[in-house]
């Protein structure tokens, strides 16, 4: 058998000894608040039960109530003699008011109220046993009410009680129609099995009953409850001293019935299931949660509780473990309750009165957990029930205190924590649940509260920074004080207040020491490939321009835009060109705050106008080139003075300014300048040429000089200064004039400057582009000193070619001239052409006859008359092709030689 259970799931209700000594009692029933004994001696007994006493729940056990207490639910009614056999067995046969009795092997009937006189059923003896059988879907109603006239009235109740074999005679119903239930196995009324088997080890029941889910077991003056389904022992009730005789149980006839009574030869005792929802404060006002969880687990696989009871249970038992200092577990309970508020727990975090104290609902459940106190007074109260139940084990007294807090009593460092952390648990969860603003404030305000107390770092940022409905009046002080002024930061930007959020960035990127500190979002866990550890100072710079990057405030950007400069650059460049801000910032403005020092911004900043806001202010032009050609003429003079190994110092200071350029441009300086000055006409190229005019940058002024229509110097600058005969060349051939490559020519011959002659940029320049000079200038331009051999080659090819040239003229020439001739032939045939008219052609146009009228011909070979022709024009036939447009080419017009 299981081990009985501490549950009370009956108490005593009424208790009744028999008045005449040596009177035992031999059979009980139980039927509509009455209870009827049978006696040794043949006698029938009636008491009434008052089964709804005016007492309080949770009556101690039966040692502990007196007998006078109990007899007071029960009197005797009446008492009638059967026989001078004892009575083996009573029925009620409450539909027709009518008692059935066993008694001697006869059967005796008499009425419900013991008044009638007595009558023995005839033609029945021997009867050992009578029971009543629980008729299948099939049978007969078991209404008793319905009588067959050609029956005895006894007959009639004995097919009642299921038309079984009485002394060896077989009523009419068919053997095969009766239900076969197997012993020991719990079935409903259709037979089916309900639960599992009963086996007692140790000797058998005296009887068996039902109470509800129970069944109900007596032996040698003990009651057991049994769960039907489970098998489990419930309780276990001591009526009467060991040895006291057979016992007898009988149930009410009801199958839900409420009440169970049980005697021994001498006594009576009644028994009242106690409410479910008693039973489960009485397991938790002994803390012994886990047959409470067990017993509502039980409830609601039967559907015996509700939604709203299963709730308020959770919640209860919560509130229960959480003043045992079982967090974890009181935190499940929590979120097992869909009727529970989170504000309930707020009094658990923060001391009342606060900001949220009206929203406390004043809940109290069943009464039996205190009122909620901060977790610190929790935790204290709970260690001090733990040293006062370990103090009175060492006594021998009992305690109802967890045993593993009394083997391995734990600090209070340990359960403040543990509360913290599941309080966080539970706040967590109900954040994402559907809840009033009032109560979301609390919720994330609180959290932030516990979050602190753990001092969770990671996690303080990552609310504070994402979308919250934190009170920022309640943690201001607070975070301040703690020194966690990066999540008073996420937590002022998250609300927008950049201005207080940007000014604590400011003052932590100033206060910063050289150490390190993670990226939050490496902090928090999110997995980033390019996130490293970075410094304090780059971590306050970044995200003071993240709040700036979305900000439209001119005056907030530019005052922090400097210390952000200081720190890195780029940063400050993002936040000039943000497209994250609603209204772009004023571009006089940000050039006037940028720092003269910062080149790079201002340049990157000008770069971003001209490209990317497709600017066309000639200001921000010329500013922009003059920019880039000043830094184009310091590292052109620091790459040269870099030449010289003395100068070490000079060299660091170019290398650090080199290292901060290369981190906002990806290209060199002068291939930017040069870029910007081909391609853009918005400078102004004089000023900028002034800037540059006594600097080495030849390319550039070339570039200038070309914009200014200097061709002469531009020339001058590419094949003298860079001696770049590819592009002198070049840019000879977009002059497209001839005497383009003469002066080019010339240049190399006569370089001025006391320059010796260029001869093999001059032989090249022949070699390419010979052919269309004039070789009487080019041999008036040859210098006497140019070497014959240098030049022969290339004079004699100047001349064949111009032979060549000279001939092919002609023979074009000839060509032409047949051309001519063939088109002029083509021209008088075609004008030659006759076309004959009878008096039968038509005009294709009216169809009228032309006899003698005046006709056209189209070169399609359409005729007309001379009206059609005036109505048609000269262009445009009667087939609609217009020959202006479409112009038509006969085989016999085309040149065939």
């Amino acid at each position: 058998m299981a081990k009985p259970k501490s549950r009370t799931a009956v108490e005593p209700l009424a208790h009744f000894d028999l008045p005449t000594p040596h009177l035992f009692i031999t059979s009980i029933a139980f039927s509509q608040s009455t209870l009827y004994l049978g006696t040794q001696n043949g006698s029938l007994l009636s008491l009434s039960l008052n089964p709804n006493p005016n007492s309080t729940p949770n009556t101690p056990p039966i040692e502990s109530v007196s007998s006078s207490s109990l007899s007071r639910n029960v009197s005797l009614l009446r008492t009638v003699s059967i026989s001078d056999s004892p009575v083996e067995s009573i029925f009620v046969l409450a539909e027709i008011g009518v008692v059935l009795l066993l008694s001697d092997g006869f059967l005796f009937l008499t009425d419900s109220l013991l008044i009638q006189p007595v009558k023995k059923l005839g033609g029945l003896k021997g009867v050992s046993v009578i029971a009543r059988r629980f008729r299948g879907t099939h049978s007969p109603s078991t209404d008793l009410t319905d009588n067959s006239s050609n029956l005895s009235k006894g007959q009639r109740i004995l097919d009642k009680f299921g038309g079984v074999r009485a002394n060896g005679v077989k009523t009419r119903e068919s053997e095969q129609n009766r239900e076969v239930d197997n012993v020991g196995v719990v079935v409903d009324a259709l037979g089916q099995p309900v639960g599992g088997s009963l086996v007692f080890r140790k000797g058998g029941p005296d009887s068996v009953g039902d109470l509800s889910s129970y069944a109900v077991v007596v032996r040698d003056g003990k009651m057991e409850l049994y769960h039907k389904k489970s098998g489990n022992c419930i309780q276990t009730a001591t009526f009467g001293v060991e040895g006291v005789g057979q016992c007898i149980v009988a149930d009410e006839e009801n199958r839900n019935g409420e009440v169970v009574a049980v005697a021994t030869p001498t006594k009576v005792v009644c028994y009242r299931k106690v409410p479910s929802e008693e039973q489960i404060k009485d397991l938790l006002r002994k803390k012994n949660f886990k047959e409470a969880i067990s017993l509502v687990e039980e409830l609601e696989c039967e559907g015996e509780t509700s939604k709203e009871m299963l709730s308020l249970f959770h919640a209860q038992v919560g509130f229960l473990l959480l003043f045992d200092l079982h967090f974890e577990e009181a935190v499940d309970h929590f979120l097992q309750s869909e009727t529970m508020q989170p504000s309930e727990v707020f009094p658990f975090i923060m001391r009342d009165p606060n900001r949220w104290s009206l929203l406390v609902p004043r809940n109290r459940y069943w009464g039996l957990h205190p009122p909620p106190v901060p977790l610190e007074d929790v935790v204290d109260d709970g260690l001090s029930s733990i040293q006062r139940a370990i103090f009175l084990r060492k006594a021998g007294v009992e305690t109802v205190v967890d045993e593993r807090f009394l083997l391995n009593p734990p600090t209070r460092a340990e359960l403040l924590e543990s509360a913290i952390k599941n309080m966080i648990r539970y706040l967590e969860v109900s954040r994402q649940k559907e809840l009033t603003l009032s109560v979301k404030e609390g919720v994330d305000t609180l959290l932030m509260y516990l979050y602190r107390a753990l001092n969770s770092v990671g996690d303080m940022e990552k609310l504070a920074s994402s979308e919250n409905c934190c009170i920022v009046e309640e943690l201001e002080t607070l975070l301040d004080g703690s020194g966690h002024l990066r999540t008073l930061a996420f937590l002022y930007a998250s609300k927008g207040m950049s201005s207080k959020a940007l000014a604590i960035w400011r003052i932590l990127a100033r206060n910063y020491s050289s150490g390190l500190w993670k990226d939050p979002v490496v902090e928090n866990g999110v997995p980033d490939s390019s996130a490293c550890v970075i410094s304090g100072r780059e971590t306050a710079a970044t995200e003071a321009s993240k709040i700036l990057e979305e900000s439209s405030d001119q005056d907030l950007v530019l005052q922090h835009l400097g210390w952000i400069a200081d720190i890195n650059q780029v940063l400050a460049v993002r936040v000039l060109t943000s497209d994250k801000r609603t209204n772009q910032l004023s571009p006089d403005e940000v050039i006037a705050a940028i720092d003269s020092k910062k080149v790079e911004i201002l340049q990157r900043y000008l770069q971003w106008l001209i490209e990317d806001q497709d600017s066309d202010d000639s200001r921000f032009h010329t500013l922009y080139a003059l920019s880039l050609a000043k830094s184009a003429i310091e590292t052109f003079d620091s790459e040269s003075s870099s030449q010289c190994p003395d100068d070490a110092g000079r060299q660091e200071q170019l290398q650090a300014i080199d290292i901060q350029r290369e981190s906002i441009f990806q290209s060199p300086v002068r291939e930017r300048l040069q870029i910007f000055l081909q391609s853009s006409d918005l400078y102004d190229a004089e000023e900028v040429l002034y800037l540059i005019e006594g600097s080495e940058l030849w390319l550039e002024k070339a570039i200038l000089y070309r914009k200014l229509g200097q061709e002469t110097l531009v020339l001058q600058i590419l094949a003298l200064k860079l001696e770049d005969s590819e592009a002198a060349e070049q840019y000879c051939a977009e002059i497209g004039r001839p005497d383009a490559y003469m002066q080019l020519l010339d240049m190399y011959l006569d370089p001025q400057d006391g320059k010796e002659p260029m001869f093999k940029a001059a032989v090249r320049l022949l070699h390419n582009h010979g052919e269309s000079l004039d070789p009487l200038q080019v041999l008036e331009t040859l210098s006497p000193e140019m070497p014959l051999q240098l030049a022969s080659d290339t004079i004699l090819r100047m001349l064949r070619a111009r032979l060549h040239h000279h001939r092919q003229g002609k023979i074009v020439h000839n060509l032409s001239r047949a051309v001519h001739t063939d088109a002029r032939l083509a021209r008088l045939e075609e004008r030659s052409r006759l076309v004959q008219i009878n008096d039968e052609s038509l005009c294709d146009s009216c169809h009228a006859r032309l006899g003698t009228k005046l006709f056209a011909m189209y070169p399609d070979d359409t005729v007309v008359c001379y009206k059609c022709f005036r109505r048609q024009g000269e262009s445009t036939s009667v087939t609609g092709r217009d020959f202006k447009q479409d112009v038509l080419i006969k085989p016999g017009w085309l040149v065939t030689r």
